[in-house]
């Protein structure tokens, strides 16, 4: 499955069926602070949070600035 079409997408707002294909992989969330005022978004999507961090590095973004968390099931 195709996952690209999730980034940006808030985790709020995934269907149980989104939740179930991404059980068991990770997901990359800008770190919020005050200055940025960040939205909770997925910004990558992977197997690993290697692969995360070399998705955002692909896109020019410091992985250090994110939060890597496993997608849970949907319940």
């Amino acid at each position: 499955m195709d996952f690209s079409s999730l980034i940006g997408t808030s985790p709020e707002q995934l269907s149980i069926a989104q939740r179930r294909a991404l059980t068991g992989l990770w997901g990359a969330y800008l770190l919020y602070t005050p200055q940025n005022l960040a939205l909770r978004e997925i910004a990558a999507i992977g197997p690993t949070v290697a692969d995360c961090a070399r998705q955002l590095q692909q896109r020019g973004l410091n992985p250090g600035e994110y939060e890597f968390l496993p997608f849970t099931p949907a319940y």
